[in-house]
Formats: structure tokens, C-alpha cells, sequence
């Protein structure tokens, strides 16, 4: 039977150490301070290999590690984990459904052929949105946005598709081709729906508010994914604009593409799926991106959402965030915020 040793004789103990040091250095020398512990580190992809890389001929050969260099990988920090040793912490608790669970351990020694590396990429890149929601003021000065653990389940149905399912407010990652969690941008959009679900409880309910839905997690992968290319001064080697460009290597022509926040519909090219009419929202979205500033223009996004129902549509969408803008920043920026949507021809605009 192990025994433990009273908290008390531990604090004497550190004390009498600390007493005995100083007692061998000379007189008026001070004690080095001790290093500070090494921060757990991972290996992820720098967003995606074909965006990192630019390198539009990559494809997927079942997982294999020859599919791609070692020059779309980086070296990156695990943040804000509790102490189990396990892919949990404070904004993400990831769940495996396939092989062996990873382990902080491990995690920075994986590759794309281990099970494990998605795991590892869903846990960094769900705590990097949040902190990026953070680093805008949410949960601090504005409302917290899905500041919560955000559970993750991996290969829940060993399906090429993922998604967010708002009965357990949970994300599921599917495999099949490229596996979803390998590109950053899958992973962030899934998280865009559990910020619009924190949000808006069960946002989503009209075909239109589907489409909005749609939009802003594309549009919420680009800004997380340009965020971090700054911040870690990794490579962008393809358009920015273009959403999950190693996840849609199986199913459409280079440059590959799932799909882009810079488009040229309008809200006459609705066609009634919502991946395809969220393109209007979107690039309207973009347009403001580039007209205020990344982070002008997320502060007042992200924020106008707490004003929708579950099923707003796109005028009544577009009005809120306008005001929105207006409340935050002044005319200025309410003006920029409307025009962006009046190029998509909202009405009422």
C-alpha cells in the first residue's frame, strides 16, 4: 500500500532545501531561478498541406505519411489542458471512436497515418478558435461565445462527414479520404456551429439562417487559419479565401476547394442548399473583413449573432449586424457593414 506523505513535512522539506542552497553560495549571491516547466507540445498541420505547401497535387493514399512532407507540419504548444494527461482541457475534451486515445505524451510524435494526429489536430484547433473568440473580447468585455468544453468525438460513424449535433452540443469528425479533422478548416467550421448553437440555441431552423450557418463557419475557419499563419509565422502557400484545401483534394479539380468566402453570388443565386446560398453570406462577411480590419470586423460579427433567432433569414440577419455595427463603432462602420450586403443584393438593405 503506498503511503503519502503529510502536506506539511513536503513544505518543510522544500523550505530546509531551499535553506541548505542558499547556505553554499557566497556572500551576496542569489539563487539562479529555477526554469519554468516545458509547455506540452504536438505536431498539427500549419492549417492544411495544400495551404501550407501550395503544392495542389497532394492526395490521400489511406492515411499513408508519404502522402505528405514534413514541411506542412509545425512544432506547436498545447494550451489551457487539465491534468489528466488526456486531450482535455479547459475549452476542448476530445473523445476518440477509433483506435487508441492520444496522449499529451505523444503528442508531439504522431503523424497523419496515426489516429491519434486527428485527434491531436481537433484539440489544438478548437482551443485556437477559442481563443481567438478570447483574444476579440468574448467572455470578457463582450458575452462569452461557446466559452464552454467543447466536447469532440472522432469517427463517430467512419463516414466521410462531420458535423455538429446540438442534442449533446457536441462535434463529430468523420474519416473516408482525406480524414475530416486533418484539415484545420473542417475542424473550425464544425466549431462555428457550436459558437452559433452557444449563441443561439438551435440556430439553424430556416433554410436561410441554415445558409447563414453554413457561411460563418467557413468564414470563422479563414479568419482562426489566417490568424494563426501571423501568429506562428507559418507558410500560406494558397489562396486564403479558398475553404478546406486538403479536404476537397478527393472531390474537385485543383486548386481544390470545398468552398470560397470570395465569390460573386447574390441573393437572386439562391438555389435553396445551404452550403451553396451560404456563399452570398459569406462573401459578404469577407467584403467587411477587408473594409474594417480582421479584428473590427469579428468583434461586430461575432457579436451581432447574439441578437438572431434560430431562424433568421438573411435581411433580418444583415439589419442586426448593421446595427450592431453602428452601436460598436459608429456610422462609419455601419455604413461599410451595409454596403457589404447590399453588393449581395439583401433586400431591405
Amino acid at each position: 500500500m503506498s503511503r503519502r506523505t503529510p502536506r506539511g513535512l513536503i513544505a518543510t522539506a522544500t523550505a530546509t532545501v531551499a535553506v541548505a542552497t542558499a547556505a553554499l553560495l557566497p556572500a551576496g549571491a542569489s539563487a539562479a531561478p529555477l526554469p519554468a516547466p516545458s509547455l506540452p507540445q504536438a505536431r498539427v498541420f500549419m492549417v492544411n498541406p495544400v495551404q501550407a505547401t501550395g503544392d495542389q497535387s497532394l492526395t490521400d493514399h489511406k492515411d499513408a505519411a508519404s502522402d505528405v512532407p514534413a514541411s506542412a507540419y509545425a512544432t506547436a504548444t498545447l494550451r489551457n489542458l487539465d491534468a489528466s494527461g488526456a486531450l482535455s482541457g479547459k475549452w476542448v475534451d476530445v473523445r476518440s471512436e477509433t483506435g487508441k486515445p492520444a496522449t499529451v505524451a505523444g503528442a508531439a510524435a504522431y503523424n497523419r497515418s496515426d489516429d491519434q494526429f486527428e485527434q491531436v489536430m481537433a484539440y489544438f484547433w478548437v482551443n485556437e478558435a477559442q481563443e481567438y473568440l478570447q483574444g476579440l473580447g468574448f467572455g470578457t468585455e463582450l458575452p462569452g461565445a461557446n466559452d464552454r468544453t467543447q466536447p469532440v468525438r472522432l469517427n463517430q460513424w467512419g463516414a466521410d462527414n462531420s458535423f455538429f449535433t446540438d442534442k449533446k452540443a457536441e462535434i463529430r469528425f468523420g474519416k473516408g479520404g482525406v480524414d475530416d479533422a486533418e484539415d484545420a478548416e473542417v475542424i473550425v467550421h464544425e466549431y462555428g456551429h457550436a459558437v452559433h448553437h452557444a449563441q443561439v440555441p438551435g440556430f439553424g431552423t430556416s433554410p436561410e439562417a441554415g445558409s447563414i450557418g453554413e457561411a460563418f463557419g467557413d468564414y470563422l475557419a479563414v479568419a482562426v487559419g489566417t490568424h494563426a499563419v501571423e501568429k506562428y509565422g507559418w507558410a500560406m502557400k494558397a489562396d486564403a479565401a479558398c475553404v478546406a484545401d486538403w479536404d476537397a483534394t478527393g472531390y474537385s479539380e485543383a486548386p481544390h476547394c470545398l468552398r470560397r468566402i470570395d465569390g460573386t453570388k447574390t441573393y437572386a443565386d439562391r438555389e435553396g442548399e445551404v452550403h451553396a446560398d451560404g456563399e452570398i453570406w459569406s462573401r459578404a462577411l469577407f467584403d467587411i473583413r477587408n473594409s474594417l480590419g480582421a479584428r473590427t470586423a469579428d468583434r461586430i460579427i461575432v457579436n451581432a449573432q447574439f441578437g438572431f433567432a434560430p431562424d433568421t433569414g438573411f435581411r433580418d440577419a444583415a439589419l442586426t449586424t448593421v446595427a450592431t455595427a453602428q452601436k460598436m463603432y459608429g456610422t462609419s462602420a455601419a455604413n461599410a457593414v451595409r454596403a457589404a450586403f447590399r453588393a449581395r443584393e439583401i433586400p431591405g438593405l
